[in-house]
This record gives C-alpha cells, sequence and structure tokens, in this order.
C-alpha cells in the first residue's frame, strides 16, 4: 500500500511538473523556479518514493491506414510524433498526415482507383482534365452510397495541361502539396507543374517499364539501360528531367496493368475471343514471357510512395509476382471467365500485312522486370495473383457487359484462314 502512495504522489508531481514546465519551457525565470521547486521536492520525499520511473517524453498518436476500394482498412499502424516544447502561449498543433493532392488526370482505369484510396486516407483530391468526361463515375460493385461519400469530396480543376500558362497560374494559385502526375507523356509537360509549385512536397509520377533497353538479360532491374528511342522516351526524359530539378520524386514504372475498366486491350482482347468461342491467335510459339498487374495494386502502391522517405528519388517496377507465357495468359483468361480450354493458333507474323491493325495488344518478346525493389523498401506485395485478378476483372467489367473497345476479328480472320489453306 504505501508502494502505490508513493508512486501516486510521483505521478502527481510529474504531471505538476509537466503542465508548468510546458507552459514556461521558453527559459523564462518562472519555468526555472518552477522546475527547482519540484527538484527539491522530489529530493524531500525521496524516502515515501519506493518506485520511482524516468519520465517518459510526450507522444501523440497519429493514426495512419490503407484503405481498399470498399472500405476496409488494409493496414492499421500507429505513428508517433515527439511533442515539441514550445514558448508559452503557443498553440500546440499536432501534425496532420492529410494533404493537398492534385492527380494530373485521373477520370479513367488507374485514377479512379487511386483516387479514392486517397480521398479515403482523408486528404483533400483534385483533379486536373479538360473536363471533356465525368469526373467521377461509379464503380462496379459500389454502393450507391459509398459513390456518394466519394463524389461529394472530389474536386475538379478545369483544364488542358498543354496549356502551360493555364497550368502555371491555376497550380500557384492552389498550392497544391503533392502532385500525381498520371497521365504525362512528355517532360515539357511537367516542367511548368514544377515551376508553378516551388514548395510541392512530392511528385509522384506514373512511368512504364516500356522505358528499358531491349536486353537478352532478363528481368529487368530499376536500374538497367533506357532506350532513348522507345515509344516512351518521353516518360523517360520526364524522369531525367525530376532528376535534375530540386524536387522530391518517386517514379512507377508498371509492365502491362490490367483490371475493370482497362481502356487498354489486354485481357479484354483474349475475353472477346473467349465469349466468341473463336480460337486465339498468338505469335511464333506462344512462350513468349511476360508480366501483368493488377490495377488496384498499381493503385496501392501509389499510395504507399506518398509521404514515404525511402520513396524520395526513387524508381521502382510494380507489376504482378510471377511471370507467364502468351500462352498461358489465354489459358488464365479462359479460366477467370469460365470459360472451356481455349483453341490456340501460332502464326508468324512476318507473313502477313496486317496494315496499321494490330493483331495482337502486347509486344512480341520476353518482357518482365523485378518488383523485389518496390517489396522490400516499401513494404508493397501484390494482392492478386494472375488468375485471380483477371476473375475480377471479368467479373467487374467484361463479365457485365461493358468494355471499352469492340471486338474486331478481321485480323484474326486473316490468320485462319491462311491456316485453313495450309491445311487443305
Amino acid at each position: 500500500m504505501g508502494k502505490l502512495r508513493g508512486y501516486a504522489f510521483f505521478c502527481e508531481l510529474k504531471a505538476v511538473a509537466s503542465v508548468d514546465i510546458t507552459e514556461n519551457c521558453g527559459g523564462t525565470p518562472s519555468g526555472v523556479s518552477v522546475l527547482s521547486q519540484l527538484r527539491h521536492q522530489i529530493k524531500n520525499n525521496m524516502a515515501r518514493l519506493v518506485a520511482i520511473q524516468p519520465k517518459q517524453p510526450s507522444f501523440s498518436a497519429l493514426p495512419s491506414s490503407h484503405s481498399d476500394f470498399n472500405g476496409a482498412r488494409l493496414i492499421s499502424s500507429i505513428q508517433y510524433k515527439r511533442r515539441p516544447c514550445q514558448p508559452k502561449g503557443a498553440l500546440r498543433v499536432t501534425a496532420s498526415s492529410a494533404k493537398k493532392i492534385l492527380i494530373m488526370g485521373g477520370t479513367r482505369f488507374i485514377g479512379v482507383f487511386l483516387s479514392r484510396l486517397l480521398v479515403k486516407e482523408g486528404h483533400q483530391v483534385t483533379l486536373f482534365t479538360r473536363g471533356k468526361a465525368p469526373i467521377s463515375q461509379q464503380l462496379p460493385g459500389e454502393s450507391d452510397q459509398d459513390y456518394a461519400d466519394f463524389s461529394s469530396q472530389l474536386l475538379h480543376l478545369k483544364g488542358d495541361r498543354m496549356d502551360f500558362d493555364f497550368v502555371k497560374s491555376s497550380l500557384s494559385a492552389e498550392g497544391f502539396d503533392v502532385v500525381y502526375d498520371i497521365n504525362g507523356r512528355e517532360a515539357a509537360e511537367v516542367a511548368p507543374i514544377l515551376d508553378a509549385l516551388p514548395n510541392l512536397e512530392q511528385y509522384i509520377y506514373c512511368s512504364s517499364a516500356g522505358v528499358y533497353l531491349k536486353t537478352d538479360y532478363l528481368p529487368h532491374f530499376e536500374a538497367d539501360a533506357g532506350d532513348p528511342k522507345s515509344r516512351h522516351k518521353g516518360k523517360l526524359e520526364t524522369e531525367s528531367l525530376l532528376v535534375s530539378r530540386d524536387v522530391n520524386w518517386t517514379s512507377l514504372r508498371p509492365v502491362y496493368i490490367y483490371g475493370p475498366l482497362n481502356y487498354n486491350p489486354v485481357e479484354e482482347w483474349f475475353f472477346h475471343r473467349l465469349k466468341a468461342g473463336r480460337p486465339i491467335p498468338i505469335p511464333n510459339s506462344g512462350l513468349q514471357i511476360t508480366q501483368l498487374g493488377h490495377v488496384k495494386d498499381l493503385a496501392k502502391a501509389f499510395v504507399q510512395v506518398l509521404g514515404n522517405e525511402k520513396a524520395s528519388k526513387q524508381v521502382f517496377n510494380i507489376s504482378g509476382e510471377k511471370y507467364v507465357t502468351f500462352d498461358g495468359l489465354a489459358r488464365a483468361c479462359a479460366k477467370a471467365g469460365g470459360f472451356p480450354e481455349p483453341e490456340i493458333v501460332h502464326y508468324n507474323p512476318k507473313e502477313f500485312d496486317f496494315g496499321k491493325k494490330k493483331a495482337f495488344p502486347f509486344r512480341d518478346q520476353h518482357f518482365f522486370t523485378s518488383i523485389e525493389k518496390a517489396k522490400a523498401l516499401l513494404g508493397w506485395k501484390p494482392e492478386f495473383d494472375l488468375v485471380k485478378g483477371l476473375t475480377d476483372s471479368y467479373n467487374l467489367d467484361f463479365g457485365r457487359g461493358t468494355f471499352r473497345k469492340a471486338a474486331d476479328f478481321s485480323t484474326d480472320d486473316l490468320i485462319l484462314e491462311k491456316k485453313l489453306v495450309l491445311q487443305s
């Protein structure tokens, strides 16, 4: 009982000391006087104190979480900030993780999922678009209430990013903390944004694994050479611009992205043929190895680099965990959509003149990257394996009868007709 009274007395002294010293910690005489009196009291009562614990630093808890696309919490952690000693009369302010964020683009595919995560994290999100499309759309399977909550918080800045004078004036007036550049293709489009926001905390760029120089040694790592003649050279030049400027930047390089609302004919190309019960024409052996990453995993990676010191001035490959052959991808799409085992027809592209049409949606080569850097530094890991991700895409998009491009089997017919001639 004596121990408890002694410990309680000590805690009471600590509480008094905390209040008085905090109020007078600016070095005033009253602060020194109070501190001396407290030390004297503690010394005189040492005999009464049995359990004495050292005074702990003051902490404030800041919740930080990553939310998924239906509102469930993915990661829950507590960050601790040491509370600084402030002069008498100063307002005690707790640092907030909420940011004023601008997304360049954001009305389709990647931005649709990224903006939801950022809003659920408590950030103020503004989309910069030309205003030709609605700034928000309800996701497949999203409740009316969830969509209403999201869309009511989303802000819009209408303009053309190629109008550099408007970009500079409008962005400098707003003073954003962070920019997510989802649709930037050329360095010239990025420089005005950096000029307009001299106090920018972070510029997060969506680059592409297409910047890598073709090589016999795979997978591609972030330090591999870039191809200055690539059709993605503008993204490579943008990364070089970011390096040259005094700005905190992060660049993500996805490989092939898939998932609901995909405007590129990736999985949709296969689903059209599977639904029609047609053979799937694949160039050459079909053993070419490639890599796909789900859009939701990419969106989560974009959130995890935000304010992350380990992501400062870094490039990260972002894609799926495993690689897949072209033939394996056709079979995975069939499994995801509940279709029978597909008939696969191989052909030599050099034997055909397809004109400007693209007969196959992937580059005819081995093309895949290592994602180990993102896993090690960011703690990021893909949630979706390939079949699970393709199933998610099919169920929430193509399987509902929605798609971006209508089926075009004209190049398929050229290939199949030649196959029939050779067989006869």
